[in-house]
This record gives structure tokens, C-alpha cells and sequence, in this order.
């Protein structure tokens, strides 16, 4: 990699959670558990979407996308957290280092683009059920997702492509649990003035962009709910976009709770990162297993299909 021709320094220092070893075990068992929940949840979202008829609607194929996604995010930093805890040298090298924060960058920016695909969907079948299946077509649902992904890499592959020119020739020590941009920056002897410009362009147009596409939609949804005679008539519409709504909620919450904070490597900075990269992950198919009725239904059906042949 071109970086390491102009560096003094080939590795990092991860060391961004507890030194205590009697903590570093029991944050080894807590992350573990979050993360096997984080692998079993979205698998299971994923595959009850899949075997279930009743499923296979444009909504559904977005939350699917919505758990592969989390999988994948959470991949990105956990085993490597993983490892860390249980090890006396918690390195990474600078291609791995920039690699997990070119993925940091991809699965957020493509979570943060799917997440406003929802919400236009929502959108769509509230103040349009009749148009819904002619909109939400199967062709236009795949190239709003790969739109997503594409918006995603585009973000994160001009970040790191400028953060691959950085010289690091000074403290190689990285407080935190992984590796994200702000961090390396405080520990580049380059002018990083561009490099933050940039990220902080990608941020307000990809995150601030995608934040107001979703209030839009909401706003609009919530403007046909109130205009729905009926009470019942209103909470059924509310419900078919609760979920999705707290999944922004706690999307949007924690990612800004973590980046509004300054990079002062504080122990609340941790916990806000934490609850973005890692707890989020674990909560979204929770939110949509928890209060969703269809899916619920879906996985009954789905537990006793396969209960059944296991018998």
C-alpha cells in the first residue's frame, strides 16, 4: 500500500476500552453475547423473509436488505474487539486498519441511504395504497438498494482514498476500539485540513441528506394519518411504519450522540460508539420481530415448519 512507502509507523495501537484484565473479561463476554444474538437475529430475520410467502412484499425485502446490512456492520468491528480484549498486543496494521474504516464508512453510509429507501415506502403505502404494487415494484426496490450500496462506497472510498496519502510519524496509540477517520487524523503529522472537509461534506450530504428525505416522508405520512377518520383506522396506518420508525430513531440517536461529541476519546464518546456500531445491530430486528404482528406470525409459522420436519 502506497501509505506505508511514506510512513514511519506500519501498525496501530487499539487500546480504546478497559486495561483491568478482570474487565477486559467480562467486556469479552458481554460483546460475545451481543454479538451471537446480533448473528442469530438477523439470520433469523433473514430466512424467515425468505421460506415466507406472506413475506415477500417490497417491505420486507428492504428489511432483509436492512439485516444483511447489520450483519455485516457488525462484523466489521466486533471479532476484531474480540480478539483485542483476549490479547496482551492489541495492533492492527495500516491496511487493516484503513480497510475496517473503509467498511465502518460503507455500512453506515449504505445504512443510513436504506433507512430513507424505507421510509419512501412507507410513504407510498400510506398516502398511496393503490399505486403501491405499480410503485414498489421489484425492479425499482433493487435499484434503490443498489443505489444505497453504491452511494455507500462512493462516501467511504473517497475518505479513504485521501487517508491513504497521510503520513503517521508520531504516537501510534488509537484510544479507541476501532479504527475511524477522527482518530487517525489526531495522530497524522500531515495537514489533514482537506481530509477533514471532505469527511465533513460526506456527512452533511450523505447523513443530514438521508435525515431529511426521512422527516419529509414523515411528515407527509403523519399529515394522511391525522386525516384518516377513524381512530382505529389511524393506529393501523401508524402501526405499518412504528418499527421502521424506531429503527431511525436509534439509528440517527446514537450516530449523532457519538460524532456530535468532539474526538476527546472520553469514556461517553465510547459508550455512544458502542451503542451505534455494536448495540444497533442487535436492536433493529428486535424492533421489527417485537413490533411487527406479521413477523411475529411469520416466525411461528416458520419455528413449527421446521420443528416439524426436525420430528
Amino acid at each position: 500500500m502506497a501509505v506505508g512507502n511514506h510512513s514511519t509507523i506500519t501498525e496501530f495501537i487499539l487500546f480504546g476500552l478497559s486495561a483491568d484484565p478482570k474487565i477486559q473479561a467480562l467486556l469479552f463476554v458481554f460483546f460475545l453475547g451481543v454479538y451471537l444474538q446480533t448473528l442469530i437475529g438477523n439470520l433469523l430475520m433473514l430466512l424467515v423473509i425468505r421460506v415466507d410467502s406472506h413475506l415477500h412484499t417490497p417491505m420486507y425485502f428492504l428489511l432483509s436488505q436492512l439485516s444483511f446490512l447489520d450483519l455485516f456492520f457488525s462484523s466489521v468491528t466486533v471479532p476484531k474487539l474480540l480478539k483485542n480484549l483476549l490479547s496482551q498486543l492489541k495492533t492492527i496494521s495500516m491496511g487493516c486498519c484503513l480497510a475496517q474504516a473503509f467498511f465502518l464508512y460503507e455500512t453506515g453510509g449504505t445504512e443510513a441511504c436504506l433507512l430513507a429507501v424505507m421510509a419512501y415506502d412507507r410513504f407510498v403505502a400510506i398516502c398511496h395504497p393503490l399505486l403501491y404494487g405499480q410503485i414498489m415494484n421489484n425492479q425499482l426496490c433493487k435499484e434503490l438498494v443498489w443505489g444505497s450500496w453504491s452511494l455507500g462506497f462512493l462516501d467511504a472510498f473517497i475518505n479513504i482514498l485521501l487517508a491513504m496519502d497521510l503520513v503517521f510519524c508520531g504516537d501510534k496509540v488509537i484510544p479507541h476500539y476501532n479504527c475511524e477517520l477522527p482518530s487517525l487524523f489526531s495522530l497524522s503529522c500531515s495537514d489533514v485540513s482537506i481530509n477533514v472537509s471532505v469527511m465533513l461534506c460526506s456527512v452533511l450530504l450523505h447523513g443530514l441528506g438521508t435525515c431529511v428525505l426521512i422527516i419529509f416522508s414523515y411528515t407527509l405520512i403523519v399529515s394522511t394519518i391525522m386525516s384518516i377518520g377513524s381512530s382505529t383506522g389511524r393506529r393501523k396506518a401508524f402501526s405499518t411504519c412504528s418499527s421502521h420508525l424506531a429503527a431511525v430513531l436509534l439509528f440517527y440517536g446514537s450516530a449523532f450522540l457519538r460524532y456530535a461529541i468532539p474526538n476527546s476519546d472520553s469514556p461517553l464518546e465510547l459508550i455512544f460508539s458502542v451503542q451505534y456500531s455494536v448495540i444497533t445491530p442487535l436492536v433493529n430486528p428486535l424492533i421489527y420481530s417485537l413490533k411487527n404482528n406479521e413477523v411475529k406470525a411469520a416466525v411461528r409459522r416458520t419455528l413449527r415448519k421446521y420443528l416439524q420436519y426436525l420430528r
